[in-house]
């Protein structure tokens, strides 16, 4: 392939619908950062609730809508807003992909098989997660749009993107699509960012007066599905034999009251602490500061087939990290002693794990320093980048007729 031929193919047009300034996770403007350098032309399409958005890279066209958040109305604006200008933005930049998402925001994409008459490009829905959490006519709403995106990319797109190879198979089993046709690409991690020689954990553990302490962390969206009650419930049972142990939980949520209330109901406020949200450039300094990461997310289909971000950013920072057993976790740790696994999410069973790292702090450091060689050989950004470029250049649907 020409040099001439690769810079045709490197403008991609990215419709998302998230509010860029509220989302706590950052996988989709991550990926974006290396698609950049490898000489892509993005042009990404989501929402700002506030005045002024930090660009995470200039050279990323950030087209913002503003839009106060306000649940239904907010996602029926933006989607209306999509509906009539993506195609008239495509037909100005002449893109060669089009991404979208299995939201409501799906429907600016039924122009696309006639735009393609025009502009030739190639029409990729990202499936970054099944609909869960949400219940009531919002959530049926949501599942309507997810499965109508997906009928509809089966029939009008070049291809499928999930976010690992389980939720690939269950979506190519639940609607009975050619496996070709869907391609991977997983939650990736800056290696320079989360670099664990760049931080000094014991300076932010002065500042907020824990030098003493056996600090486990989490960092994150605060929900009741999460297993956050479960784990600081536990703490609750191993505080008087080891009460040097502290439970550090960084985010926001809606889960939030109900934490704060268990927690002064079973008084060990001196042994679960809760921080506000940072910025994303500074968690990894405060992930530097602890023992031990944890995810005790329960066994539930919403969770069985993710690739929990705050997974690969704590062994990235070359952290132990007590995980439930359950693929989604497997999938990026295997045996590797990086891991403590537990059972299930059950207050009694995490106790046991928060004791085990506890018993064995001499060799955490060792352990640790697996996870950070899985990160660089498989989760880089720059390793996901690839394997999303991959599948974009190869995307054909008629490749499978």
């Amino acid at each position: 392939m020409s040099e001439s031929t690769i810079k045709e193919k490197k403008k991609i047009v990215w419709i998302s619908y998230i509010f860029i300034d509220l989302f706590l996770c950052k996988t989709q403007t991550e990926i974006l950062k290396p698609l950049v350098k490898k000489g892509y032309d993005i042009h990404y399409f989501a929402i700002r609730s506030k005045k002024k958005v930090i660009n995470p890279d200039p050279r990323i066209h950030m087209i913002l809508i503003p839009l106060i958040y306000v649940p239904i109305i907010s996602p029926l604006l933006y989607t209306i807003f999509v509906f009539f200008f993506q195609p008239i933005y495509i037909l100005i930049t002449r893109p060669q992909f089009v991404i979208a998402e299995p939201s409501s925001t799906i429907l600016g994409s039924i122009w696309n098989p006639i735009l393609n008459h025009i502009v030739k490009f190639k029409t990729i829905l990202d499936i970054r997660s099944i609909p869960v959490e949400i219940k009531g006519f919002r959530g049926f709403v949501e599942k309507t749009f997810y499965d109508f995106s997906i009928h509809m990319s089966k029939k009008f797109f070049d291809g499928i993107t999930t976010l690992t190879p389980l939720m690939k198979m269950d979506i190519c089993k639940q609607f009975h699509i050619d496996t070709r046709f869907v391609g991977v690409w997983t939650s990736g991690v800056s290696i320079d960012l989360f670099l664990p020689e760049k931080y000094n954990g014991f300076e932010m553990r002065r500042k907020l007066g824990l030098d003493d302490k056996f600090i486990i962390f989490y960092h994150g969206v605060f929900m009741i599905s999460r297993g956050l009650l479960e784990t600081i419930e536990s703490i609750e049972i191993i505080k008087r034999k080891y009460p040097k142990i502290v439970l550090f939980l960084l985010g926001k949520g809606s889960a939030l009251q109900d934490m704060e209330e268990l927690i002064k109901a079973r008084k060990i406020r001196d042994n679960v602490i809760i921080h506000d949200a940072v910025d994303y450039m500074s968690v990894p300094n405060f992930i530097s500061m602890c023992d031990v990461g944890i995810i005790p997310l329960p066994d539930l289909p919403d969770w069985r087939h993710q690739c929990p971000l705050k997974l690969l950013e704590y062994l990235a920072m070359k952290k132990v990290v007590i995980v439930t057993d359950i693929p989604a976790n497997r999938e990026v740790i295997g045996n590797c002693k990086c891991g403590i696994f537990v059972s299930s999410n059950k207050p009694d069973e995490i106790a046991k794990a928060i004791i085990k790292a506890y018993n064995n702090k001499a060799k955490l450091k060792e352990w640790g320093s697996y996870g950070r060689e899985i990160i660089e050989k498989k989760y880089s950004w720059e390793k996901v980048a690839k394997d999303l470029e991959n599948y974009l250049l190869s995307a054909n649907k008629k490749n499978l007729s």
